[in-house]
Formats: C-alpha cells, sequence, structure tokens
C-alpha cells in the first residue's frame, strides 16, 4: 500500500521539478565530493574575508591572460553567495584594468550574477533563498518591495546598504519581469559601478583603510535607515492609539 501511494506521488511530480532536483544535486555532488572545487570555493570565501583589495588584485593576477574571465567568475560567484562584497572586486578590477574597463566589467559581471540570482529564486522558490541568505533579510526586503512597488529594485542598486544579492534573490520571487529588472538593475547600479572604479583606480597602499572607512559609512547608513524606519512605526503606532482614544 505504502510502495503504491509513493508511486503515485512520483508519478504526480512533473518533468521541471526533476531536472531542478537533478540539477540541485549534481551542484552539491560537486561540491563535496570533488576536491579541488570545495577547496577553490573555500579559498574565495576567504580571500573576500580578508577585505584587501591589495590580496585579490594580486590572486587574480595569478591567473596570467585569464585574469578577467576570473574576475568575472569570481564577481558572479559573489553575487550567488551573499553577503560577499563586490565592491572589493570592483576596486580591484579598476586598478588592473583601469577605471573604465574595470567599470565595464565589475558592471556586466554583476548583471549576469544579478540575473542568476533572479532565475534561481524564479525556479527554486522561496525556502531555498531563504536557506541561501537568510529568513529575516528577506522579509526586511519584502516590506521594501511592498513600499516601493515598481521602482524598488531600482531605489534598492541606488542604496548602498541595501544587500545587491538579496535584493536580486527576492525580485525572482515576485512578479517582475526579467527586462524589467534587467533595465532597473543596470541603471541603479551603474552609478555605484563608475564611483568605485574610478576611486578603485586611484587607490594606494592605503587601500585596507578606505575600504574600512567604506564598511562604517555603510554601517552608520544602516543604522540611520534603521532608526529612522523604527521612528515612523513607533509615530504610526501613537496616532493609532489616538485616533483609538
Amino acid at each position: 500500500m505504502v510502495q503504491r501511494k509513493v508511486v503515485v506521488y512520483l508519478k504526480k511530480v512533473n518533468k521541471s521539478t526533476w531536472i531542478k532536483l537533478g540539477a540541485l544535486l549534481v551542484l552539491l555532488g560537486i561540491y563535496f565530493f570533488v576536491a579541488p572545487v570545495r577547496n577553490t570555493i573555500k579559498e574565495v570565501v576567504l580571500l573576500f574575508s580578508q577585505l584587501d583589495v591589495e590580496t585579490i588584485k594580486e590572486y587574480i593576477l595569478s591567473f596570467g591572460i585569464w585574469a578577467p574571465i576570473i574576475s568575472f567568475l569570481l564577481m558572479v560567484f559573489q553575487s550567488l553567495a551573499a553577503p560577499l562584497p563586490a565592491f572589493l572586486l570592483t576596486f580591484a578590477n579598476a586598478g588592473l584594468f583601469g577605471w573604465v574597463r574595470g567599470a565595464l566589467l565589475s558592471w556586466t559581471s554583476a548583471m549576469v550574477g544579478a540575473v542568476l540570482c533572479f532565475y534561481i529564486a524564479r525556479i527554486y522558490g522561496r525556502n531555498a533563498v531563504e536557506k541561501l541568505t537568510s529568513k529575516f533579510a528577506l522579509t526586511e526586503i519584502d516590506k521594501f518591495f511592498e513600499k516601493y512597488g515598481n521602482y524598488a529594485v531600482l531605489i534598492a542598486r541606488l542604496l548602498p546598504f541595501m544587500s545587491f544579492d538579496i535584493v536580486s534573490y527576492a525580485a525572482g520571487l515576485t512578479s517582475m519581469k526579467l527586462w524589467s529588472f534587467v533595465l532597473a538593475t543596470g541603471l541603479g547600479q551603474l552609478p555605484a559601478t563608475l564611483i568605485y572604479s574610478y576611486a578603485g583606480e586611484k587607490l594606494t597602499g592605503g587601500a585596507k583603510t578606505f575600504v574600512t572607512g567604506l564598511f562604517i559609512l555603510f554601517a552608520v547608513s544602516v543604522l540611520g535607515f534603521l532608526l529612522k524606519k523604527i521612528w515612523n512605526e513607533k509615530n504610526k503606532q501613537n496616532n493609532k492609539d489616538d485616533n483609538l482614544n
């Protein structure tokens, strides 16, 4: 009886679901059973965690003529593995390839990463996205989307403290069309990419101090944003209480 129920259930599972599960199992299998891939991923995560532009530049340059491709793949990887800091790569690209070509490389690779996040969310759904990011972060982005509607992605791209990756995943969970997402992401991401690239080309030995300063700036921005949100919600609650009274 149990076996029959299992067979009936398996028949109900459509082809696309099997493809999704198969692709996920293949990726997990590669990570856990192919040591070079697993070690490379750990190495890249460690690379980003050092928050040192010069270290990233040296790593990219170690691949010789493949350096631009490696940089491209690193940007795509960080897009998928939220919340690794993308601006470190943007600085590194500008320092290695000049701010114009570096900006172009950073912008195009970030766009590819954003589209991949968008499709992963659309294909695998909310549960998968929560595991890749966090339930709390995704809930906060949902509120942001509800507040700003069709302009949410464009506005989020212009705010330095909004996670590029989580916004991409969250957009994939909405009814937003791909081309609307691409347009909003491309336009919103361009100013920051140009500014970071120009600054990145000018960075010298004090790069790490500059990056640390940016982190402090982002942290203050986030704190201000949260305090403003708490204050607004408190005022709304007080107004509701006054109306009830």
